[in-house]
Order: C-alpha cells, then structure tokens, then sequence
C-alpha cells in the first residue's frame, strides 16, 4: 500500500475549504490521487482527487453507500432513525435497484414537466417582491423559496406547512454546534409530519408524487413504510438543499462575470446548455456521498481497505486539466459533458432533470428582470457554508438596479 506523507494525514481546514476549496483541492490533486486524510469528524479517510478516478469509483460496485459496510467505529454521520435512513444513499443493489426502478415509475419526465409552468410562476412572484427593494438578500428571498415551493409542490405538501420544513432541513444541513438539540428536534418533528402527510395521501391520494409513491407497484413489490418515508425525506432534503445551492452559486458566478451574462441574456435560450457548466465551475456538493470498500480495492495506485471512508472529490476532479482544459476559468461555451455534479453511473441523481430545470427557470428569469443586478458587497466580503459536504453560501447581498419592463407592465 502506498504510503500517505505526515502533512497528507494532516486534518482538514474546514474554514479554508469553505472560503475556496478548490485551492485546497488543487493542492492534493497535484501532489497525487489519493490520499489519507483526517476528516471534520476527527476520522481517518481517503480522499480522491482526479477526475478519472473519481468518475471511475462513483461507478465501481465494490465501493458501497451502504453503512453496515463501514468498518465499526470508522465513520460517524448523522444518525437518523430508520424511518428516514431506507434511502437511496444508502443502498446498494439489490435494494438500490428495486426501490429506483420504483421511484422512477412515479418520477416520471411527465410528473417533472407538469412543474415546468409552477416553477414560472413562483419564479416571477418572487421577482416581483424582490423589484420592490432596492438589496435584497438572494439566497433568503429567492434561492431558498423557489425549490421548497417546487419539492413542496412535488410531495403535496400544504402551503402553510412549508415555512416548518425549511427550517428543519436548514437545522440539519448546518447544525448548530452549541445546540445539538435543534438537529434532533427537526429530525422527530419531520418524521412525524411525514409520518402523518403519508397517512393522509393514503386515504385520501392527489395528483403528486407521494401520492404516486404510496400507489406504485411492480408485480408484488412496492415500498415498505421506512423506505416510502425515508423517500420522502430524501426528496425533501437533497431536492431543496442541493438546488439552494446550485441556484445561490450559480447567480454569483454570473455577477462575476458580467459579459458572459449580458451573452446569455440576449440569448436565454442557451441556459439549458450552460447549467452543466455552472455546475461543474461552481457546484453544490464538493464530495460524492461518502463510500465504503466491500474488499481492498486500489484507487490511483492506493489500496484502500475495506471499510474505511472513501472520499470523492468532485470539486478536484472538475478542475482537473487533464479533463478540461483551463478548469479554473468560467465559459459558458465550454462543452461541459462528463462533468459529475449530479453523479455518474447507478447512483446518477434521479431528480437531475427537475434540478436542471429549475436552475434553468430561476436564471433566465432573473437574468431578464435585472439586467443591472450587482453584488452589494465585496466578493472576499462573501460567506460560505462552515461545511466540507456542501458548497453555499450564507448570503448573497445584491442591488437590483432596477427591473426591465415587462409585457405585462406595458
């Protein structure tokens, strides 16, 4: 087995990997592919860096999501009741591959187009609101509501109740270190509205994808109770969160590059080619889900061990040169294909066309009723996410610099 140097076993520095991680990243991608790390829970693991081998072990079998794989006592991650914990991220096949192939019988190109005019609509609500303001906080006032409104939507989850679930996803995605209890509060107190949103639907079903969850079947199989919650929750949690960010990023990227946007503003059409590279520039996940060897594998000339954490690096890999050239620059004519921020192989994200179009939606929309928009502080003045798993940020403070008359307006 390769040896990792003392200064690759050397903790990670979340504050650095928040403010850029891909200098960080760049740092171990250029000093190999593989290495021993010290991870924010103060356990070894190892981090993968280039795109090679990070697009080839998303795919590789023998690396597991399953946790009863991990070796005892070598990972701590959030502990969930089994009522939430059935998911896809989870699982591997043949589990993985029965409750997908259910799921996508119900998650169907369909059900995601039928959002299309929804997703319009929240969008220039919001944008309406936010005209009437002079700054306004992006994240808190659009980034954020656009996607609850949508996976809300989605579940059939009632209006009012939708202030309660952004709160308790935002409580678990940056738990509070000095009160531990909010995390453990928004678990129970999502479970049991799941609990009972799922009860309701049962008996009395609408046009909405729980609703066609409870009914999907294949032959004999369909859901058992913890894995029709726990998909629940699993919509719920990565459909807001990871499109919070993806959106939030995505918009700053844009300000910061000002003639790209007035390109894509003259020609929205294009935004549909163009969020691939927005993901791959500046996603929303650093890390893959972390992984768990079933037997030694080598990765990059390393052999892992089983059971130990496996990191995959998808912002290393996504400014990898040897993948695409000059990774560090923003174009919106780079041919993104290949990149790997909605994963890659069996666990490729199922809501990655509603993800896609969503960000698609809230740019375009944005893009037309401001073209004067502009950062209202310095970018170093930008805060992000205390967070190695997720890349967002706290706030994006802009001007609006006024709204761009509308047909409607005339």
């Amino acid at each position: 087995m390769t040896d990792a140097s003392p200064a690759q076993q050397a903790p990670i520095d979340v504050a650095a990997l928040a403010d850029d991680p891909y200098t960080v990243y760049a740092q171990f991608r250029r000093a190999g592919p593989v290495h021993r790390i010290t991870g924010t829970d103060g356990l070894p693991a190892w981090l993968v860096t280039g795109y090679d081998d990070v697009r080839e072990a998303l795919a590789d079998p023998r690396l597991s999501l399953a946790k009863r794989n991990a070796t005892p006592g070598g990972y701590r991650g959030m502990a969930l009741p089994p009522a939430l914990d059935a998911n896809l991220l989870n699982m591997d096949p043949p589990d993985h591959t029965r409750i997908r192939r259910l799921v996508s019988r119900a998650f169907t190109p369909r059900q995601i187009e039928q959002l299309r005019e929804p997703i319009q609509r929240t969008a220039d609500e919001l944008l309406d609101v936010i005209a009437a303001e002079e700054r306004t906080d992006l994240i808190v006032s659009y980034a954020a509501p656009l996607p609850i409104t949508v996976i809300c939507d989605l579940l059939g989850v009632a209006p009012a109740d939708r202030l309660d679930f952004r709160s308790w996803t935002d409580s678990l995605v940056a738990p509070d270190p000095a009160r531990p209890s909010l995390a453990r509060e928004a678990i129970g107190n999502m479970l049991s509205f799941l609990s009972h949103l799922i009860a309701g639907k049962r008996t009395a079903p609408s046009d909405d994808l729980l609703s066609a969850l409870i009914a999907v079947r294949d032959e004999e199989d369909r859901l058992n109770e913890d894995e029709l919650t726990s998909l629940a929750f699993l919509v719920l949690f990565a459909g807001y969160e990871n499109t919070v960010h993806l959106i939030g990023n995505a918009v700053l990227t844009l300000l910061r590059h000002p003639e790209q946007s007035a390109e894509l503003r003259a020609d929205p059409t294009r935004l549909s080619s163009v969020v691939g590279e927005l993901a791959r520039y500046d996603g929303p996940m650093p890390l893959a889900v972390r992984r768990f060897p079933t037997e030694d594998v080598s990765i990059g000339g390393v052999t892992v061990p089983a059971g130990e954490t496996v990191l995959l690096s998808l912002a290393a890999a996504h400014r990898d040169p040897r993948r695409f050239t000059d990774p560090d620059r923003f174009d919106i004519h780079r041919d993104a294909t290949g990149h790997l921020a909605l994963g890659h192989g069996i666990h490729y994200c199922i809501g990655a066309p509603l993800a896609r179009m969503e960000t698609e939606i809230a740019l375009s929309a944005l893009l037309g009723r401001f073209p004067d928009m502009a950062l209202a502080v310095a970018p170093s003045e930008l805060r992000w996410r205390p967070s190695m798993r997720s890349r967002g940020l706290l706030a994006l403070p802009v001007r609006t610099g006024g709204t761009k008359q509308t047909l409607a307006d005339r």
